[in-house]
């Protein structure tokens, strides 16, 4: 199998590439940087002949944008999509094109209980709403027959190479800086949220099986660890791994994309269930690579 991979050198990506190199399976996987093709500023005919021109049995997307206006996030997660779905649609008709959507999708879950991808999806950010759509792009093109199409929706991936954009790069850089300079305290905004961490190793597995199963009987996967726990003891055990025994204090709002969510669970029996997929690695685990990732011992 010939993989084409959008988005090699970012954090999820690199994970996947990695992941996707070592499989037996997958004959050769061609990653194209921005400089052979920029798929938010580039045009549908350039992409077309770039997938033409590779001849790939699978598409895998792992760009995306997590902040910015609207239009920023909408040129980077749904046009971008849109551009895809012509591309591969024209050019490599059969082959299965894998797009990485987010839990931002669903919107406020009641407290306790563990969303399905069969629940509904109102998102309460202009981040989900971005992301909803381009699943619904590639939804309805699959239906059609236009390609092959398969999103996961990954919570909270957690490894090394966050971006500050992110809780826990931001906690670990903050950490960091504190360990090195003898601060006594790092400030971060609000804790109080529960979150679905999964190990960014995990979700790169994610992305392989949904590459390499056998016509999925469906078409939209939840990437989770099925574990919720607060944010504040995600930073906790992050603060414990970095041998760092200063104060978290709290002050602010988060970001706008999760701002309105204080729960969040994913339920991952469809993966497990479809996909043969689950997730292998604890949030220790996970928080050991980040504090790696920041120079950490």
């Amino acid at each position: 199998m010939r993989v084409l991979l959008f988005g090699a050198s970012g954090f999820l990506g690199g994970h996947v590439r990695r992941v996707l190199a070592a499989d037996a399976r997958v004959t050769a996987v061609d990653c194209p940087g921005r400089a052979r093709h920029d798929l938010v500023d580039g045009g549908v005919d350039a992409l077309t002949d770039l997938v033409r021109a590779a001849a790939p049995d699978a598409v895998v997307n792992c760009t995306g944008r997590l902040s910015g206006t609207g239009h920023d996030l909408t040129a980077a997660n749904t046009l971008v999509t849109a551009k895809l779905v012509e591309a591969v649609a024209t050019a490599a008709p059969g082959a299965r094109l894998v797009r990485l959507g987010s839990a931002s999708e669903y919107g406020v879950v009641p407290h306790g209980a563990a969303v399905a991808e069969t629940d509904p999806c109102e998102p309460v950010s202009e981040y989900g709403v971005t992301h909803l759509a381009a699943t619904r792009l590639l939804g309805l093109a699959t239906a059609a027959g236009r390609v092959d199409g398969v999103t996961l929706r990954v919570f909270n991936p957690v490894g090394a190479g966050m971006h500050p954009d992110n809780l826990l790069g931001r906690a670990a850089a903050l950490i960091h800086a504190a360990a090195r300079d003898g601060a006594d305290h790092v400030t971060l905004a609000s804790l109080g949220a529960h979150r679905d961490f999964v190990d960014v190793r995990d979700a790169a597995a994610a992305v392989a099986a949904a590459v390499l199963v056998t016509d999925p009987r469906v078409r939209v996967f939840n990437v989770a660890s099925g574990t919720a726990v607060t944010c504040r003891e995600a930073v906790e055990v992050l603060a414990k791994v970095a041998g760092w025994s200063g104060e978290i204090r709290e002050r602010g709002l988060g970001p706008a994309r999760s701002v309105a969510v204080d729960w969040m669970l994913g339920d991952i029996s469809r993966s497990q269930a479809v996909l043969g997929w689950q997730p292998a690695h604890t949030l220790g685990d996970a928080l050991s690579d980040v504090w790696a990732g920041v120079g950490g011992n």
